[in-house]
């Protein structure tokens, strides 16, 4: 566990302590800038706001009560609102008590209300049955309420609109009739069947959770999914290693390979393996079998002592050494770089200072469900404003790094009827076991990230949207994705809720390159893991020439038909007409460089707590 900073320690480091300086033209990417200050109190504020951070996981009070006081100001000068809302809940009552009394004769009544696509708390059939109907019913109709109560108004800001809405929701889920056991018919059913020994066993599941949650302890990883060996177990050897990251080097398995390497560079959000889980559904091992040399990049997971590193500490040396030292092992070829999430965004930005400086190394740039102009980011924009913003600030400046329940949380928070209340229920109250898949386990190793470099991805990046809004700078000078000119292949996910199709899309309306767009059925990584095999799966894909018009998303998917199956051989082949001659295989690092393996894959930081 992570020591809070004492008064001393508070007082010795305030000659030097640290203040928000506001973005200005001197900070061209809007970064948490931090000065020297003279007044001891600068520090004594920051640690006030980091021990409340804390206390809310990292949630701003400003920042709610800003949203509530918006929505509620707005809604008082709204009389005819008011009168909607009056009449809404004299509709809903009715529907309620129509349905109520019908099923007093039929117990298969058409329901009224119905649940979210992601929401699994009502598949038991006893659901279906008096009272548990009416019970589900009346909570789907006070959702159903509040969901237009909380919708836009004139004068309300969009931001605090939705805010309002996602704090209603997970108040109501808090008193969900499917919470309690007596209200529950599926927790009833396993009650009678055990006695009641699901709710003991249920109750140590409970504590046991509550205390690894109360001294953050990180789970290891279960034996079946052991790393190195079920999963992230595909042959290859760490050939360079710095303060960021490992580079892995994979081992050929065809005889000849394609002449061009590919460059992986993976979200520091998460661990790299994602894209190697079980060998059935890797995507390196895929690619490996393909004929491509493939290397990846394995980040740090960081502690206080890296609280300094950047974005472009991120990017230096991270992707610009992974060039070199993939320049030294497979010398006189260029490079197909792919970055996936947050490593895309990052890919995106090292790619316009190359084409900037016209550094030619790269063959072409592939993003994975990776966004570059980020209006349009999703329900993670609810949790962001300058209050929030300023507030994990405070929180990172006393701790060194974001930690991983602060980040988690917000995600699960997004599908908590899901991922919070139907597995409480699962766990809690039916004694069911959390079952590890590989996915799973890899949802559950997460990561640190660094104070700056969080900072300024959540206000240049994020936030203030400066890539797309030409104030990014790189070594002092503005980037434009213009530059681009390789070609780019951009993969966006259906059900994406994290990097939402539409906006990674809109990568076409700031480029002017070669570019090829695919839409894949499912959602943020299931997407990306859509081996060939794999059933029902489809995607929709289109070419984009250099200097073509825009077309606009919609437009874009009506004119495309969906293709079945997996769309890795589309990307493949798309990759083998950017790539040279088939070729004997490189070796396994340059010794005669300095570049001798160092371990065998995953190497050391993947196993970093």
């Amino acid at each position: 566990m992570t020591r809070k900073p004492s008064l001393a320690r508070l007082s010795d480091r305030s000659s030097q302590a640290l203040a928000i300086v506001p973005p200005s033209t001197e900070e061209p990417n809007g970064a948490a800038r931090y000065k020297n200050v003279a007044h001891p109190h600068a520090a004594l504020d920051r640690a006030v706001m980091a021990s409340l951070a804390r206390i809310t996981a990292g949630l701003s009070p400003h920042a709610v009560l800003d949203a509530w006081s918006d929505w509620a100001m707005h809604l008082a000068r709204a009389p005819g609102r008011q009168l909607e809302l009056i009449e809404h809940a004299q509709t809903n009552w009715l529907k309620l008590a129509q349905f109520a009394a019908s099923t007093a004769e039929d117990s298969t009544a058409d329901k009224p209300f119905t649940p979210g696509p992601n929401d699994t708390r009502w598949s038991h059939e006893g659901w279906n049955a008096a009272p548990f109907s009416v019970w589900q019913q009346g909570f789907l109709g006070a959702q159903d309420w509040w969901q237009v109560a909380t919708a836009d108004l004139p004068g309300l800001r969009g931001l605090n609109a939705r805010r309002t809405g996602f704090m209603i929701r997970q108040l109501l889920d808090t008193v969900s009739p499917a919470n309690f056991p007596h209200a529950n018919p599926e927790i009833l059913e396993a009650i009678w069947k055990t006695g009641g020994r699901n709710l003991v066993e249920g109750a140590a599941n409970f504590a046991d959770d509550a205390l690894h949650l109360l001294a953050q302890e990180h789970r290891p990883v279960p034996d079946d999914f052991a790393l190195g060996k079920k999963l992230a177990a595909t042959p290859g050897a760490v050939v360079y290693r710095n303060d960021v990251m490992e580079l892995i080097q994979y081992a050929p398995t065809t005889r000849k390979v394609h002449a061009e390497p590919i460059l992986i560079v993976p979200a520091w959000i998460m661990k790299y393996y994602i894209l190697d889980l079980s060998p059935e559904n890797s995507f390196i091992r895929w690619l490996v079998d393909q004929g491509y040399t493939v290397f990846c990049i394995s980040w740090r997971n960081p502690g206080a002592a890296q609280a300094h590193l950047s974005l472009n500490d991120y990017r230096v040396q991270g992707i610009m050494q992974a060039l070199d030292v993939i320049n030294a092992i497979v010398p006189g070829r260029k490079i197909h770089a792919n970055g996936y999430c947050l490593g895309g965004t990052l890919l995106a930005i090292a790619a316009a200072t190359m084409a900037r400086e016209h550094d030619d190394r790269l063959a072409t740039v592939t993003l994975m469900a990776a966004q570059v102009d980020f209006a349009e980011a999703g329900e993670l924009l609810i949790f962001l404003d300058e209050s929030q913003v300023a507030f994990l600030e405070d929180m990172m400046w006393a701790q060194g790094y974001l930690d991983r329940p602060q980040m988690s949380g917000a995600f699960a928070a997004i599908r908590s009827e899901d991922l919070i209340w139907s597995r409480a229920v699962r766990r809690y109250f039916l004694n069911e076991p959390d079952l590890p898949t590989d996915i799973t386990v890899w949802v559950n190793d997460t990561t640190r990230m660094p104070a700056q470099m969080h900072s300024e991805y959540l206000r240049g990046i994020f936030l203030e949207n400066r890539i797309t809004a030409g104030r990014y700078a790189v070594d002092g000078r503005v980037i434009a994705l213009k530059h681009i000119e390789v070609p780019m292949f951009i993969v966006a996910t259906e059900t994406d809720h994290i990097a939402p199709w539409r906006s990674v899309y809109k990568t076409a309306l700031f480029t002017d390159c070669d570019l090829h767009l695919l839409l894949t059925k499912g959602g943020h990584n299931g997407g990306i893991l859509s081996e060939p095999g794999h059933e029902r799966r489809h995607y929709r894909i289109s070419h984009r020439p250099t200097g073509a018009p825009y077309v606009d998303p919609d437009t874009w998917f009506a004119a495309q038909s969906p293709k079945a199956g997996s769309w890795w051989p589309e990307w493949a082949e798309w990759a083998a007409t950017h790539s040279g001659e088939m070729t004997d295989p490189p070796n396994m690092g340059a010794a005669g460089l300095g570049y001798t393996p160092l371990a065998r894959a995953p190497g050391t930081y993947v196993f970093q707590p």
